[in-house]
């Protein structure tokens, strides 16, 4: 009834109200399964949202585009999107503090101001922020029904026979090695397209990956099955080749394209984000290695 009649706010901060004892009826606290009927009077307030405990740091930023609603950042290669446990305070979101100075969507919580979505840590590319939590709600619907555009571009150790194809295998949690993930019964439904792009003799291809659902390391995933792991990436089956003169020294996937809709004005957001040096420069290490 509240979500109905406040749009404005989440589901999931008026469940903090309900949870805060900031619900009533005729002075009466109220709990998520009270049963109110027509004509019943309530007043609510929603908790206060608590300042994160973390320091800004001043790291530059590579902002692709920026307004008042959302940020987009092309994310290097090293930086761990939000804090945790064995993180330091380099990660992104010490980063926006200092950046966006106060003007980030809090919905993500006081670890992840607005955080939508996130990259693995060496993954580089395109990745959006709220700054505010109706950007919020509308940015995370999107990523949630799939009405967006997300495309990969990956260097993998030698040539699919194919020129394009499609990977639509569950991915879940390795039962041992909790760190992995893997295809198997019991796993969330994923679905990756890929094509071929530019063949390096039979040492390495690029690769263009759009994905469909986000699962986490999903294309790495999906690419070690197909029989071609990620340059650079040994927890999926990568291993150093003797004809490639220096060895990647990173998972060599790159977010380079994302579309979306705007959050306020509903325009569609065309972001691009080039290829990092290292990226560029294996590109032409192997170019002459395949020749």
């Amino acid at each position: 009834m509240l979500a109905a009649a406040f749009p404005e706010h989440s589901r999931t901060a008026l469940q903090r109200a309900f949870d805060a004892g900031l619900v009533r009826r005729a002075n009466i606290v109220l709990s998520r399964d009270t049963a109110v009927a027509g004509g019943d009077r309530l007043e609510f307030s929603l908790p206060a949202v608590a300042a994160a405990d973390l320091k800004p740091a001043d790291i530059p930023l590579d902002v692709l585009f920026e307004d008042r609603h959302l940020l987009a950042v092309n994310k290097a290669s090293g930086m761990i999107v939000h804090p945790g446990a064995a993180t330091g305070d380099d990660t992104l979101v010490h980063a926006l503090l200092s950046h966006c100075a106060g003007s980030l969507s809090g919905i993500g919580g006081v670890e992840r101001p607005g955080i939508v979505h996130r990259l693995d840590k060496e993954t580089t590319g395109v990745i959006v922020v709220a700054k505010n939590d109706q950007a919020h709600r509308a940015l995370a619907d999107q990523f949630a029904t799939r009405t967006l555009t997300k495309e990969y571009v990956a260097l993998v150790a030698g040539v699919p026979q194919l020129l394009s194809g499609t990977i639509d295998r569950a991915i879940g949690r390795h039962p041992v090695h909790r760190h992995r993930m893997t295809i198997g019964e019991g796993g969330k439904p994923a679905r990756t397209d890929w094509e071929r792009v530019e063949v390096f003799g039979d040492i390495a291809a690029l690769l263009r990956c759009r994905i469909f659902t986000g699962r986490t390391h999903q294309i790495r995933v999906h690419l070690k099955s197909l029989g071609h792991p990620i340059l650079g990436d040994p927890l999926y089956g990568w291993k150093p080749d003797p004809r490639i003169k220096e060895q990647p020294a990173r998972v060599m996937l790159h977010a380079e394209h994302l579309v979306l809709a705007h959050p306020s004005t509903g325009k569609e957001l065309d972001l691009r984000a080039p290829l990092p040096a290292d990226f560029t420069k294996l590109i032409r290490a192997l170019r002459k290695a395949a020749r």
